[in-house]
């Protein structure tokens, strides 16, 4: 089984629209941002299942975002919701989550304009340690706003440090285009990361240097759909000359554990 731990579709509705606005943001889409969409994506790639991030960037987002994954949710489909940190009930919406049967939630420090490792975002990481829910967070810088210090591999490090029993994944490899500090703080922590756009920014040596340098169980296939073709993600990792039982855990054994598959 072949597991995709990020990526993003959109409503058919605002699919169009939604792309449109990110691609602004320098990014190109490899797929039309809808469920279809991905479904073909992961078809031509061999994936078999995919974790589906949205993100609420105001906190009115909550209940369409949590609607919209039920109904999207199917053996192939794992959605996430999302909770903004600004929302005044970000606690209750963590067990509104749990209790409809979601695995976790995605947060985004630059699209919801937080510090990671802030006291806003506290609410939402300890009510999600007590129901335990999976947060997928961004790490690192992301391409389409200023090089702000929002989610770099230091707060990561004090997040997991000050909830133990949370079930966190950073994408990106735990920190895009931050690489140093990633070696310095993260690597070799029991602290599960995934790799989307990482194999095609880090050269193959370093990417898998760094991959065996980190607990075998704790880093998993990604693409950020469709920021990345998947087909092509899948290539990259493969070509790194992994041990077999090693690539056969970060392609999708490792994330069916984390997210309960």
């Amino acid at each position: 089984m072949i597991v995709d731990a990020h990526a993003h579709a959109f409503p058919d509705a605002i699919a169009a629209k939604a792309i449109a606005r990110l691609e602004a943001g320098n990014c190109k889409a490899n797929h039309d941002g809808t469920v279809a969409g991905l479904l073909g994506s992961m078809d031509r790639a061999g994936i078999d299942k995919a974790v589906v991030c949205s993100i609420a960037t105001k906190p009115a987002q909550f209940e369409p975002i949590l609607r919209w994954s039920l109904e999207i949710a199917s053996d192939r489909i794992l959605p996430l919701a999302s909770i903004h940190p600004a929302d005044p009930m970000a606690r209750e919406h963590v067990r509104v989550v749990a209790a409809a049967g979601l695995k976790g939630l995605k947060l985004h420090p630059y699209y919801q304009d937080f510090d990671l490792a802030g006291e806003a975002v506290l609410p939402i990481l300890e009510a999600a340690e007590e129901a335990g829910l999976v947060v997928v967070s961004h790490t690192g810088f992301d391409m389409a706003f200023p090089r702000e210090r929002k989610a770099d591999p230091d707060r990561v490090r004090r997040v997991v440090e000050r909830f133990p029993g949370l079930r966190f994944v950073a994408t990106h490899f735990g920190g895009w285009q931050d690489w140093e500090e990633v070696r310095a703080k993260l690597l070799g922590r029991r602290l599960a990361m995934e790799l989307s756009l990482s194999l095609d920014v880090l050269a193959p040596e370093q990417a898998g240097e760094m991959i065996l340098g980190h607990p075998e169980d704790c880093v998993m296939f990604g693409t950020d759909s469709p920021w990345s073709d998947a087909a092509d993600a899948l290539r990259r990792l493969r070509s790194l000359g992994l041990p077999p039982e090693r690539l056969r855990k970060i392609e999708g054994g490792n994330a069916a554990r984390w997210f309960g598959l």
